[in-house]
């Protein structure tokens, strides 16, 4: 049977039950501010920097894409793009892999090489 993964607040839960059994209220208030952390960090909802910025890039490859009006490669698409030529094959594959997944964009493959154009 397998056994259900404890969790970090879960561990700092156990902490607290030891620490009471055993009168360390210094080790209580320490759990009780780490599982304050956690959770704190889980109810973040605002950007990286590095997210804004790729959703900025987002926005022009779809831009770009549309301007275009074909599918095309990523290579074509930096030679036609003044605001994605400097960035990199790799980072450019990666984000229109996201804009796929959410099916913003679609990808054709003809002979290995991967094409991309605006979904309809």
């Amino acid at each position: 049977m397998t056994e259900k993964k404890l969790t970090k607040k879960d561990l700092f839960r156990k902490v607290i039950e030891l620490a009471q059994e055993n009168d360390r209220q210094d080790l209580v208030d320490f759990a009780n501010h780490e599982i304050e952390l956690l959770e704190s960090k889980a109810n973040r909802t605002t950007l990286t920097a590095t997210q804004k910025e790729n959703k900025n890039i987002k926005e022009t490859i779809l831009k770009e894409l549309e301007k275009i009006g074909k599918a095309v490669t990523i290579s074509d698409l930096q030679a036609q793009s003044q605001d994605l030529k400097d960035f990199s094959n790799q980072k450019l594959s990666a984000l229109l892999k996201q804009l796929v997944d959410t099916k913003a964009v679609v990808k054709i493959v003809d002979k290995k090489k991967s094409y991309f154009s605006i979904a309809d």
